[in-house]
């Protein structure tokens, strides 16, 4: 389903999707060249990327970390996926890198709380996918334990054997509770304890520590940005993004950019982002 019709205007939305702000799930759609995304996400793009050329170069090395972890979790023996914040669906889904990899073997559940990014994951499953391995529901990942039933409940997912968490660039959306307040460092700690032994965590999430001197303000200002969408953003440092690890062990190389995250797992289609430093990826993973 293409948010664009042959006549070059934005057709009805599907019923749920909120236009009247800009959606940061779209917004990222539109940064990877997608095309579910609406005119008023297309000129929060914009906006972004003029104030930050490498908003868009971040976002592509942010998809292409996930094809590497996806990659690189199924060579140590992973075939399933929990895909918490999934999103539009875009090129590069966690099912079709599996596919590459080894055809048949994952089962992956696509977790979302928008409507249209479920919707959207719906369509393209039932078009690419296969019903009996990957799915997509709608869910708050705010509600750890009530999400857990549901992905249970979808009967995909066999909790004896070790299952991946992914939990990419959705953490710097502000998890917020009904008082206002961010709480992401609870939610991660809530979802460390429900995974079986021998699971992985996998988080990729946005700073403004360690990045080029020149884009911090940058950075503050797109913060600012993002506030007056539907989605406010949080931007931790290395450290507190590492203590969303909590006493889990880091894979080598630990936390580190996008970009230096196992490069040696790029599949083909990934063209490697000329970033002057790997920092300018301003994502830690």
């Amino acid at each position: 389903m293409n948010a664009v019709d042959e006549s070059g205007q934005d057709p009805f939305p599907p019923q749920g999707v909120d236009l009247d702000r800009p959606s940061v799930a779209r917004v990222y759609d539109y940064f990877l060249g997608g095309h579910t995304n609406w005119a008023i996400d297309r000129e929060f793009g914009d906006r972004i990327q003029a104030a930050l050329p490498l908003a868009r170069p971040a976002a592509k090395a942010n998809r292409q970390f996930l094809t590497r972890v996806v990659r690189h979790l199924m060579r140590r023996g992973v075939r399933q996926f929990i895909d918490l914040g999934a999103g539009i669906p875009t090129m590069g889904h966690i099912h079709s890198i599996a596919e590459k990899f080894e055809p048949s073997s994952a089962k992956v559940v696509y977790v979302d709380n928008e409507p249209v990014a479920v919707a959207h994951s719906q369509i393209l499953l039932e078009e690419q996918g296969d019903p009996h391995r990957h799915i997509a529901i709608n869910a708050d990942l705010r509600a750890p334990q009530r999400l857990w039933r549901q992905v249970t409940d979808t009967g995909l997912i066999d909790f004896s054997k070790p299952v991946a968490v992914l939990m990419i660039a959705v953490l710097h959306i502000r998890q917020a509770n009904e008082q206002g307040s961010d709480i992401g460092d609870q939610i991660v700690a809530h979802y460390r304890e429900l995974l079986p032994r021998g699971s992985y965590l996998a988080i990729s999430h946005a700073t403004d520590e360690g990045v080029p001197a020149e884009i911090t303000d940058t950075l503050a200002q797109l913060k600012s940005m993002y506030d007056t969408s539907s989605s406010p953003v949080i931007w931790r440092s290395h450290t507190q993004i590492a203590d969303l690890f909590g006493d889990f062990p880091l894979i080598d190389p630990g936390l580190t950019w996008t970009s230096c995250w196992h490069p040696e797992e790029a599949d083909s289609s990934g063209q490697p982002i000329p970033f002057s430093h790997p920092s300018e990826s301003i994502i830690y993973a």
